[in-house]
């Protein structure tokens, strides 16, 4: 009697969401250290966590795809190539956090990841364009190599003091938001439903107003204006509809792509931070502590969820086993 060993796990890109979503986390906490005095060492934590999970995923993520031989193939793969983006987001958001500790690093590891970030987005967008995906391969997660680059990259700069690239970026990512969104849109309102594993994906909706909300306000220095109010009105519409998602949510097995939901709410929760500092709202730090502890609350549960199937083996997904060779018939 022989035994079955157990299939090898496949690593896939996505899974460099754990990081995005804790750099998300910190950047709320950034946010109201900086709008209502907030202890700083919530974000220093989250920021060196953000960092360990990075690199950890990518030394992981390289080895696997390296070993199981698809590292060529993921890139131009129409489900995974977009999150791919992910990999060179990351660590412009960690050079941010690191930029106020030690600002010449943090500034070489931005800009570095900044341009990896426009040359992937780029080379993604050529592909897209030449290929023969069909529309009902798209899904949310095409926003990230441009539109959440771009816009990221936008805020990221003014925070610098690179106003000149700021106001750049903001309208890479701001057109690209325009581009794709009408394009995925259309995907989900008149295409079959996405593939189960695929609808957390939707969540990531709700980030294009919110970081472009909050990268506008690190241009304008926090203040209300037209730009600001445009972005919150279409902000409220996609937090609604993830509202009335929420019970196809539930049906989705756990797995890592429900780390689609850690930064794009973490980005809602700073843009309502930002919304309350600029509007000075009458209990503004109890409202911005109650957002902090609603978020960080979620994002330990999330956490909680994936250290307990990591634990059980079931939260990464596995690479089918091989069928047994038929039986050859008798000579």
């Amino acid at each position: 009697m022989t035994t079955t060993r157990p299939s090898p796990y496949r690593l896939a890109p996505n899974l460099f969401g754990v990081a995005f979503g804790t750099a998300g986390l910190a950047q709320a906490w950034s946010a109201a250290a900086d709008t209502i005095g907030a202890p700083g060492w919530p974000s220093y934590v989250l920021w060196i966590l953000a960092a360990v999970i990075w690199l950890v995923t990518l030394v992981a993520y390289l080895r696997n795809a390296i070993a199981q031989r698809r590292l060529g193939s993921e890139v131009p793969n129409p489900v995974t190539g977009p999150f791919t983006a992910l990999a060179v987001i990351v660590p412009m958001l960690l050079g941010i956090g690191l930029a106020p500790h030690a600002r010449t690093a943090g500034e070489v590891v931005y800009a570095v990841a900044l341009v990896l970030t426009v040359l992937l987005g780029g080379w993604l967008t050529s592909l897209w364009i030449r290929s023969d995906t069909r529309l009902e391969q798209w899904h949310p997660g095409y926003f990230l190599p441009t539109v959440a680059g771009g816009l990221i990259a936008s805020g990221c700069s003014a925070i610098l003091g690179w106003n000149t690239l700021a106001h750049v970026m903001f309208g890479y990512g701001l057109i690209c938001w325009f581009v794709l969104g009408s394009i995925l849109l259309l995907r989900l309102f008149t295409q079959p439903a996405l593939p189960t594993a695929l609808l957390p994906t939707m969540a990531i909706e709700v980030a294009p107003p919110v970081v472009a909300g909050n990268a506008w306000f690190a241009i304008n220095g926090g203040r209300l204006d037209l730009v600001a109010e445009l972005l919150a009105g279409y902000a409220v519409l996609m937090v609604l509809v993830q509202i009335g998602l929420a019970g196809t949510y539930l049906r989705v097995p756990f797995g890592p792509g429900h780390w689609a939901f850690a930064f794009s709410y973490a980005a809602a929760f700073t843009n309502g931070v930002h919304w309350l500092a600029a509007e000075q709202v009458h209990g503004q730090r109890a409202l911005a502590y109650l957002l902090l502890a609603v978020a960080t609350l979620a994002f330990v549960a999330l956490a909680a969820r994936t250290v307990l199937g990591l634990v059980r083996r079931d939260f990464l997904p596995r690479v089918p086993a091989d069928p047994a060779p038929a039986p050859s018939a008798p000579a």
